[in-house]
C-alpha cells in the first residue's frame, strides 16, 4: 500500500510504503506524481519504506526507472529520500539508485527519518 500527502509547511511530498507494495502500485504512484500540477517543479519526496515488503522482482526495476524518467519530463528536478530497514528493501533501493542516473534526479537511501529530512533540507 502507498499513502502520500504533500506537507505544505515543509513543501515535501511525504509518502509511506507499507506492507506489500507491488510493481503496479509503484507505477501508479509515479504516474499520479507526474500528473500532479500542484506540486512544486523542484519536488522533494520523503518515502518511509521501513514497513514495506516489495513484491516485485529486481528485474522489474527497469520498468520503474522508465516510468520515473517519464515523470521527470514534467519536473525541473526531483530529490527523493527513502528510509529503509529491511535488507531486501535496502538491496532493491540500492540497485534502483544505480540504475536511475539522471541529471534531474537525486535519490538517496537512509536508515532514519531524521537523516532523510536533513538531507532534503540541503536542497
Amino acid at each position: 500500500m502507498i499513502i502520500s500527502n504533500f506537507n505544505k509547511q515543509t513543501k515535501i511530498l511525504e509518502t509511506e510504503f507499507t506492507v506489500d507494495v507491488s510493481l503496479n502500485e509503484i507505477i501508479n504512484y509515479i504516474i499520479a506524481t507526474k500528473k500532479n500540477k500542484t506540486y512544486p517543479r523542484l519536488l522533494k519526496i520523503k518515502t518511509n519504506a521501513t514497513t514495506a515488503n516489495f513484491t516485485f522482482s529486481i528485474d522489474d526495476l527497469e520498468k520503474i526507472v522508465i516510468e520515473n524518467r517519464k515523470s521527470l519530463e514534467k519536473y525541473d528536478f526531483i530529490i527523493d529520500a527513502i528510509i529503509v530497514e529491511d535488507p531486501k528493501t535496502t538491496v532493491i533501493s540500492m540497485l534502483y539508485k544505480e540504475l536511475e542516473k539522471n541529471k534531474k534526479y537525486k535519490f538517496n537511501i537512509f536508515s532514519t527519518e531524521k537523516a532523510a529530512t536533513m538531507w532534503l533540507k540541503e536542497y
